[in-house]
């Protein structure tokens, strides 16, 4: 297939692409170039892409494709809390809008990357699965139930929508982020000594490995359309639903000498749910998920330590997203809506 890639720049395209083209797919990018630079080793795109900010796609630049796959968004709570306005704008209504267009532009298929943040706050005892209620908390979240609803009215005969609900990811990427909380655990682990939970440790969360994210979204792009047509599927392994103070003590093990530690007036998370990955399991049987976070822990591990990361790395403006998005507004080279001011680093043509 001819698959656009929105957001094959960032943490989960920069993995995605190259693992859709060696299934023999046809892969453009698009991305905005919002995280230009914050590479995790040596790191070129794996395929030709528009520079375009999602907000200024056109029908031109959908036509001819047989899928769309759309990643790019504002990315995780604290960013979409830094402009809320800005977040709905990107994540809601740019989502609705290139829904609409590829639609237009007769593209057959398109794939969008929800997440399980839209259960938000939901009793420890449940596990919920593709019915239950939305209880979003953040504006990400929100936007994701908005995208979600209104894109469902888009689906016809001619226009076939996927909706991908991903566990909280982690693992290695060119395109790493540091605010990621398995990815985050493990980097302060490793240059600290110290498995620093901001969090009593006491809620649940859903998690996937970047790997398995991408085999989940090959599965959907290749099976039978009455199969995904209008499906939401909650994207992860049974039994990876974590406490996070398990997670911490998978760290721990898995990096001697370090001791789990909270932060200072650490509470409960709000954000508590525990999830359900049945239905993926039994509509795409090929779907075969491969990774649990104490092997990702490992994996993370290693790569870490064959990078030299340190805790300035980690803390700094390369990985957390949101200290990335403050500095390039402090600089003027963003304004306030994260469009760029000037100049701004180019896509390969």
């Amino acid at each position: 297939m001819r698959v656009l890639l929105t957001g094959h720049d960032g943490y989960i395209g920069a993995v995605m692409a190259p693992y859709l083209l060696a299934a023999g797919h046809e892969v453009t990018g698009l991305d905005s170039g919002l995280f230009a630079g914050c590479d995790f080793g040596a790191y070129a795109p794996a395929c030709p892409a528009l520079a375009r900010d999602l907000r200024d796609v056109t029908v031109r630049d959908l036509t001819g494709f047989d899928a769309v796959i759309h990643l790019a968004a504002i990315s995780n709570d604290p960013l979409g809390d830094l402009n809320p306005a800005c977040t709905y704008e990107i994540n809601h209504h740019a989502s609705v809008r290139l829904a609409a267009l590829a639609r237009e532009a007769g593209v057959p298929r398109f794939l969008y990357s929800s997440s399980c943040s839209v259960y938000g706050a939901a009793s420890p005892d449940d596990v919920l699965d593709e019915k239950a209620a939305f209880r979003p908390v953040t504006p990400y979240g929100r936007s994701k139930v908005l995208v979600e609803e209104d894109v469902a009215k888009l689906a016809g005969a001619a226009f076939s929508p996927t909706f991908l609900r991903n566990a909280t990811v982690y693992g290695v990427s060119p395109r790493l982020r540091g605010d990621l909380v398995v990815n985050n655990l493990v980097g302060w682990a490793l240059t600290t000594g110290r498995v620093f939970l901001k969090s009593d440790g006491s809620p649940w969360r859903p998690l996937v490995h970047i790997e398995d994210v991408c085999r989940a979204f090959l599965a959907v792009l290749e099976a039978p359309r009455d199969v995904v047509h209008g499906e939401a599927f909650n994207v992860g392994r049974d039994g990876e639903n974590y406490r996070m103070r398990d997670v911490a003590e998978l760290v721990q093990q898995a990096i001697p000498g370090s001791q789990i530690e909270l932060a200072e007036g650490a509470g409960s998370d709000p954000r508590c749910y525990r999830v359900d990955f049945g239905k993926l399991a039994r509509s795409l049987p090929g779907f075969a998920p491969r990774w649990n976070v104490a092997a990702g822990v490992v994996e993370l591990r290693d790569a870490f330590q064959r990078i030299g990361l340190r805790q300035t790395d980690l803390e700094g403006d390369r990985y957390l997203r949101i200290r990335h998005i403050a500095r390039l507004l402090a600089e003027g080279r963003l304004d306030a809506n994260l469009r760029w001011v000037g100049r701004r680093p180019g896509c390969a043509a």
